[in-house]
């Protein structure tokens, strides 16, 4: 007896990003059963498998699986338009610092937020993604500092995930930076982020935790301890590593089996290798590397040598990467860092789920793992990465649920909205 299925989208050509290459199959459908893939193939064979309740013609469309953004500091309060606008007017960031700026301008407006204020705050840059055919996020805390406040953040996440249509994987980042109230008291705090890290597991606020393992940071032995904690507590693993120095951090990350290792513009010939076999996903963010103005490429060559998984992210922070674009992200690891356009989507799918632990549910188009698609206007898949300041998202697939990319923002806090407690 043939299958009945909730939806068959026909008349499309297929990037499984299964297997070797894109996976293609032209001329193509996929049938939707309960939010999962219950079959696909070519479009001629459709009506010997089932039959749908609803069907979708694709219009000829690429059909991918959902794009994953694996790396993101998108709740957050208020932004630094006028650090960006006073640093090319001169002004160092010493400067900056000094006149209350910086990360701490953040973490202040974040602390002062109430939910209602950063969860409208933040829902407009993540619909940005959402319209670019982003189906999975992940949300990092990192600028409340201390418990209630990270909490809120995490808290803040879940919401924007129920609220949109988005699978949000929150990430614990309490070592993000040194709070004011514990200056020159950098291993005390190591112990408060260690403290609250089982609260926040209990309550399934985080999927994951992270640290900011650097001489601006934390050190090694002070990370490593985070990573105990975590660890504990049944909490996979992942870090800022080796963007501004080598600290050892990407071998750090990979003795804990870490789920990814990120930025990595001064990775090792270890760190690499560590990472290899450990499995450790190289999170790549060209956003920073570009804001930031920096002259020193993460070693893509030698990733790919060694065989190391390598992801892209937009980074997307209010300091050294405000992007809402993953399909930006794409273009430019290829244009910056000569990855191949297969290498960009590879990377902000199979890649970016394993990135987050979600291989065997997202990231490529497979019978059994959830429904997430976007469909693409486009001549061939390489296109999504040639074209920049372009969206060709014609629709979007989210657990089994067919929508239009382009999200309704009335009621929606503006990216102008008034940055409460700002002080910088």
């Amino acid at each position: 007896m043939s299958a009945v299925w909730d939806l068959l989208i026909v008349n499309v050509h297929l990037a499984t990003m299964a297997g070797e290459g894109y996976g293609e199959l032209r001329d193509g459908a996929v049938a939707v059963k309960d939010g999962r893939i219950a079959w696909l193939g070519a479009r001629a064979d459709a009506a010997r498998h089932g039959s749908a309740a609803e069907e979708r013609d694709g219009a000829g469309c690429w059909l991918t699986p959902g794009l994953i953004d694996c790396h993101t500091h998108i709740v957050h309060a208020g932004n630094r338009s006028d650090e960006f606008e006073a640093r090319l007017n001169g002004a160092t960031y010493e400067d900056i610092a000094r006149a209350g700026g910086g990360i701490m301008s953040t973490v202040r407006a974040t602390r002062a937020a109430s939910d209602e204020e950063l969860l409208a705050q933040s829902l407009p840059r993540i619909a940005s993604l959402l319209a670019e055919g982003v189906t999975t996020l992940e949300i990092k805390s990192g600028y409340g500092l201390d418990l209630e406040s990270e909490r809120k953040m995490l808290r803040v996440a879940r919401r924007a995930g129920a609220q949109l249509p988005v699978r949000v994987a929150t990430t614990f980042l309490g070592a993000h930076a040194l709070p004011p109230e514990y200056a020159g008291r950098a291993d005390d705090y190591v112990q408060a982020v260690c403290e609250m890290i089982p609260a926040l597991a209990a309550e399934g606020l985080a999927d994951a935790v992270d640290a900011f393992c650097e001489r601006i940071g934390f050190s090694r032995e002070q990370t490593e301890r985070v990573f105990k904690a975590a660890q504990q507590h049944g909490l996979p693993v992942k870090l800022h590593a080796e963007q501004l120095s080598d600290q050892g951090g990407a071998e750090l990350v990979a003795r804990f089996g870490g789920l990814s290792a990120d930025h990595l513009e001064h990775l090792s010939g270890s760190g690499i290798a560590a990472m290899a076999q450990a499995g450790t996903v190289a999170v790549l963010l060209p956003g920073a590397y570009y804001f930031l103005r920096d002259t020193t490429p993460p070693p893509v060559a030698a990733l790919r040598a060694a065989g190391v998984p390598m992801a892209v992210s937009t980074d997307n922070n209010p300091g050294t990467s405000p992007m809402t674009s993953l399909l930006l992200a794409m273009n430019m690891v290829c244009t910056l860092w000569r990855l191949t356009p297969l290498e960009a989507l590879s990377g902000c799918t199979i890649n970016a789920a394993r990135a987050l632990g979600l291989q065997d549910e997202v990231g490529s188009l497979e019978v059994g793992k959830r429904a997430d698609f976007a469909l693409w206007q486009i001549a061939r898949p390489a296109d999504l990465s040639y074209a920049f300041g372009f969206n060709p998202c014609r629709a979007v697939v989210n657990g089994g649920a067919w929508r239009q990319p382009l999200l309704d923002l009335s009621g929606l806090a503006a990216w102008t909205a008034p940055r409460a407690g700002a002080g910088g």
